[in-house]
Parts: structure tokens; C-alpha cells; sequence
């Protein structure tokens, strides 16, 4: 333990707490002089004032420390996926053959975090949410165990199943999911206890698939933008995932988020949605002056940082501190070596948080995250495509980007 760290840690905890020397050492039951020496880095506190010190300023003992965060926190959806291959989505009323059935882990959750952690190993990365105590809920614990994130976080409810998602998949195309809530349902801000986080992001989706974060708020707009709030306050940096739900109230749930992220990650139709704007034309090619435009009101809602939108054809990132938006086109990946697109948008997001937590400008950003989705398209579930971060910073190489 540095005597100077803890001591600067502790005085710029103090000082965000806006609290002066002496009420510190009124509220530890210690004299300010004490106080004084500790934030000159002469001396730091017993062992046993750690846990009380902790509790104060809303950090872990591990922080006050080492005065650094370190990590990543996924949150949110956790669900199987059980995946159908099938040769085309049929009509109201025919019959299609499934020419193949797997399961693999679903949700923003699993998916994000194990390809985080096939990426990066070496990324301290936590697990939070609910599943059941069923064997489907010990199958995704398990999943995610092996890849060496952290489990100890969920919470196990025995009152409800694990959620889970049928998922139909047409050959290079897009994919169709069946829905049952499940445990989804009832993760709420309870299950999360700040006092414990050491992380320097938390990353929570999906907005408009979790209930309870959904609710009406009456000071905050909704319980997501609530929880967000709670983390800025203590530090961390927050961000965000959408799901399409076609009968999702996209404005309600998401606008009022956006003012307690820092990196908001959506596809195009759920930023331009937010914003009763279209994010294509009439032929089916990309309006990308509407997608800008939901970008801006995003970053004029509130968003810190960085507003980042994908789709199958490129990334766009606008960045809320300098307002300089940049566009990078998809990797050219041919037809024939794709395999499904289940979690595209997991593993792209995986890939923005990947190239965030480790500093890189923002063509970086999009270059790495675009490559990163790329590699789910190998594969038919969500994350046995991904690959390792020196892997993907050379399939631009290989494959070329697409023109717009």
C-alpha cells in the first residue's frame, strides 16, 4: 500500500463528497490532524477504518487502496438461446423445415462479456443480473465461468425460469427471436450493490427489455436513469444497449437515460426511433443526415462522450465533448463465409467497450468494434465467432471495407 495514493484517494473522495477535514474526521471519530497526515501521504488509516472509510464515500476497500478502478461490469439481460436454423422465414400459415437446433448463452450479458473476455483476457470483467434455479441458468453461469468472468454478483430466483429466446435464423440473413422474459424481469437496481463496485465502466442492456429499469421514475423520467445517475455519482462510467422491440415506447425509456451515459450504443433504428426520425430512404439505403441528427439529440439529451450507432452497412460515432463525427464502413465479408448474425450488435458492442476502456480514438473505436461484429458472423450463435483483439485489428486487411 502507497501512503500517497491513499492519501490523494481519500482526499479527492473527501473533496467530491464536499466535505471538509474535520467533518471527515468527525464522521470517523478521529481528529483532523489525522486527517491531514493521511492526505499528505505520512500515514494511511488502521485496517479496520478501511471498511468505514469505504461505506462513507460509496467505493470498495480495494479502491481506497490502490485509488484506481479497474474493470469492466456488464449488466442487464441474461438469458439461452436456443437457435433454429432454417433455409427461409416462411409466410403467415406455411411450413418451413429447421435444418439444425443448438443452444448457446443469449442477452446482453453473456454475450457481451464473454466476447469481451475472448478479446481481451486480461480485462477484469463482472456479471450482473438474474437467472433461475433451473438448469438453464447453471448452463449460462457455466458459460460464462469458463471464459473467466466473474458469477458471484447474480442473483439465482427460484420463483422464476431462466429467460430464454428462440432464435430463427436464415442463412447469411437476418434473424427472428420468441421472447420469454423470465428472470429478466424481475432484475432490479436492489441487485446491484453500488457499495461494491471496483469497476471503471458499467455497461447494463437492454433499455425497453428489462421491466423494472423500464418503470417510471417521477424525479428521474425511469429507474434506468436513476441507476445510471447513481453510478456517475460515485465515478463510474456508464453505457448503455437498446433492443428493437417493434412495440417498444422508445422516447419514454430511452431519452431519460441518455442524460446519465457516457457511451450510448445502439443500432440505427433505435437512435433514430427515439427521435420519430427514419434512419433510411426509400430505396432501403442509409439516411445518414437522420442518423446524424438523432446523434446530436442524443448528445444534446445529455450523453457525455461518445453516441455511437451501428448497422449492417457501417458505424457512426459522435463525440458529445468536441462534436467531430466520424463514419466507418463495415468490413467486406463475403456471403459464403457467413454463417448467422445472432448478437451482431453484442459483439459490436463488445468491441466500443474494448476500444474505450482502452483509450482509442474514436476511427479506432469504430474500426475495432466493426471488426469485432464481423467476427460474429462466422458462427451461428452469438459468441463462438469472436476472436482474439490481434486477430481482429488485422481482418481489415484482409478483407477491405465496404464503400457508401
Amino acid at each position: 500500500m502507497d501512503a500517497k495514493i491513499v492519501g490523494a484517494t481519500i482526499a479527492a473522495l473527501r473533496k467530491r463528497a464536499g466535505k471538509t477535514q474535520a467533518e471527515l474526521a468527525a464522521a470517523l471519530s478521529v481528529s483532523d490532524k489525522t486527517i491531514s497526515k493521511w492526505e499528505g501521504g505520512h500515514g494511511y488509516p488502521e485496517i479496520t477504518q478501511f471498511p468505514a472509510l469505504a461505506n462513507l464515500f460509496g467505493v470498495t476497500v480495494d479502491y481506497l487502496m490502490s485509488g484506481e478502478r479497474k474493470g469492466i461490469a456488464i449488466a442487464g439481460n441474461i438469458l439461452l438461446d436456443q437457435i433454429k436454423a432454417i433455409d427461409e422465414y416462411p409466410k403467415e400459415g406455411m411450413l418451413c423445415n429447421i435444418s439444425s437446433i443448438s443452444r448457446s448463452v443469449g442477452g446482453c450479458v453473456p454475450n457481451t462479456a464473454i466476447n469481451l473476455a475472448k478479446i481481451d483476457r486480461s480485462i477484469p470483467i463482472t456479471a450482473y443480473g438474474r437467472i433461475g434455479d433451473d438448469e438453464q441458468g447453471r448452463y449460462v453461469a457455466g458459460q460464462m465461468s469458463a471464459y473467466g468472468i466473474n458469477v458471484d454478483k447474480l442473483c439465482v430466483d427460484s420463483d422464476a425460469p431462466t429467460s430464454f429466446t428462440d432464435v430463427m435464423s436464415v442463412r447469411g440473413a437476418e434473424r427472428t427471436f420468441f421472447h420469454a422474459r423470465g428472470t429478466n424481469a424481475l432484475f432490479g437496481p436492489e441487485d446491484v450493490d453500488l457499495s461494491t463496485l471496483n469497476c471503471s465502466m458499467f455497461h447494463i442492456g437492454y433499455i425497453l427489455l428489462l421491466d423494472r429499469f423500464d418503470a417510471e421514475d417521477a424525479e428521474y423520467g425511469t429507474v434506468m436513469a436513476r441507476f445510471l445517475h447513481d453510478l456517475q455519482e460515485r465515478g463510474i462510467k456508464t453505457s448503455y444497449d437498446v433492443v428493437s422491440d417493434s412495440a417498444g415506447n422508445y422516447k419514454a425509456k430511452i431519452v431519460p437515460a441518455m442524460k446519465y451515459t457516457d457511451y450510448a450504443i445502439s443500432n440505427e433504428i433505435e437512435c433514430c426511433t427515439a427521435w420519430d426520425l427514419d434512419p433510411r430512404n426509400a430505396d432501403g439505403s442509409l439516411n445518414i443526415e437522420n442518423i446524424r441528427k438523432a446523434m446530436e439529440l442524443a448528445a444534446e439529451a445529455g450523453v457525455r462522450e461518445k453516441v455511437i450507432v451501428h448497422c449492417k452497412e457501417a458505424g457512426f460515432l459522435l463525440n458529445a465533448v468536441t462534436g467531430e463525427f466520424t463514419i466507418v464502413p463495415s468490413l467486406k465479408i463475403p456471403k459464403s463465409e457467413m454463417v448467422g448474425s445472432v448478437g451482431a450488435g453484442d459483439a459490436y458492442c463488445s468491441g466500443c467497450l474494448y476500444a474505450i476502456y482502452n483509450k482509442l480514438e474514436d476511427a479506432e473505436i469504430l474500426k475495432f468494434a466493426s471488426a469485432a461484429a464481423a467476427c460474429n458472423l462466422f458462427a451461428a450463435n452469438a459468441v463462438d465467432g469472436m476472436r482474439t483483439k490481434n486477430e481482429i485489428a488485422k481482418m481489415e486487411e484482409k478483407y477491405g471495407r465496404l464503400e457508401l
